[in-house]
């Protein structure tokens, strides 16, 4: 959606975790997120800033793409030295860049000319060859970039094979988990404004389908701001209304069938939640799967299936990414913070392989 978004997220551990703040030595805002391993993580964000590093987070590299100091950088994919950065932002403010050599040398990929377009989120199957980017959208229809090569080219998907868009319905570029895939055809984005809804394709993002889902929306700040999905059929949504994040609502629901259907969550109603992201039971060595959520009033562990949640105190955070039970948190102000969760602490580590 065409906003600048101000609001600071949260982040919940464990009582076995130990919260690190970690020194960027950079003071941008950081929307950007993604971890390859648990030592392995880049982040992007204001004024064509990205960051990486290869050691958890002890030291950083923090450098500009040539060209892109007016660009905002909301969306980080990597694969290891390999990166893609997504530029979020009105017309050419949309950009997409790639680099395989640490940042050495960046290419620019794909630049929207289309003046009413907006590109929110990316993602990238499990094969690292196809990808996908979602945008508002234009002439009634959500945009969707698709590549079958890695990047080196993208093209729109047919716009014939979209449901139209509702009045005032748009995506949240905030956290770029507004859009998440699954295996190698899986895929879903998810909406807000005039309408909370979740798009699925399986097919690649060739085709989609779109259901209605119970949270709360009606205004341009309020709806589902992050999706996950654990396998093809169970997956969660979470969102709210930035504009008033202490409030309460129906901000948290979940699926069994793949998307088709939603239900709220079977726990109390929560504030504003932006980003979230699954931890999975082996990583942390529990009986289920958790999920770590970004708030800007409230920071939470949700354990058992989303039966019962933990809460903690760490305002700032704007997303998160988890990998083998590291657990990578960045915000404003340049902070990024780490957690191991889990009872395992430091053993966890040393799981991922290295790019």
């Amino acid at each position: 959606m065409r906003r600048i978004f101000l609001f600071l997220l949260t982040f919940t551990v464990t009582a076995h975790a130990q919260w690190q703040a970690l020194d960027t030595h950079t003071t941008e805002s950081l929307r950007g997120l993604s971890a390859y391993n648990e030592s392995w993580v880049w982040a992007g964000g204001t004024h064509g800033t990205y960051l990486f590093t290869q050691d958890g987070g002890k030291s950083w590299t923090v450098a500009q793409v040539p060209g892109a100091e007016a660009l905002d950088f909301r969306g980080v994919v990597t694969f290891g030295f390999d990166a893609f950065l997504l530029a979020a932002g009105p017309g050419e403010q949309s950009r997409i860049y790639h680099t395989t050599h640490l940042g050495e040398h960046w290419d620019l990929q794909f630049t929207n000319h289309e003046p009413k377009g907006f590109l929110d989120c990316m993602a990238f199957f499990s094969d690292q060859v196809h990808g996908l980017v979602v945008g508002d959208p234009v002439e009634g229809k959500f945009q969707v970039l698709r590549t079958d090569n890695a990047g080196a080219s993208w093209r729109y998907s047919n716009p014939r094979k979209m449901p139209a868009a509702l009045p005032d319905e748009g995506a949240f570029a905030a956290s770029n988990s507004c859009l998440t895939t699954q295996g190698k055809k899986n895929a879903w984005f998810v909406t807000g404004g005039g309408a909370s809804r979740v798009f699925r394709s399986t097919d690649g993002g060739k085709s989609w389908k779109a259901s209605a889902a119970p949270i709360d929306h009606k205004v341009p700040s309020a709806g589902i701001f992050s999706v996950a999905f654990r396998d093809a059929r169970h997956g969660v949504i979470a969102g709210g209304d930035y504009a008033q994040p202490d409030a309460e609502g129906a901000n948290l629901a979940t699926t069994r069938d793949g998307g088709k259907n939603w239900r709220l969550a079977a726990i109390p109603r929560q504030k504003f939640l932006s980003a979230i992201a699954y931890v999975s039971a082996q990583a942390i060595e529990s009986n289920a799967d958790s999920l770590v959520a970004a708030g800007s009033s409230v920071n939470s562990l949700y354990n058992n299936d989303l039966r019962s949640v933990e809460f903690a105190a760490a305002p700032g955070f704007n997303a998160v990414a988890s990998r083998f039970g590291v657990v990578y948190a960045a915000g404003s102000g340049g902070r990024i913070s780490r957690a191991v969760l889990g009872p395992c602490g430091v053993a966890c580590e040393g799981r991922g392989k290295q790019p």
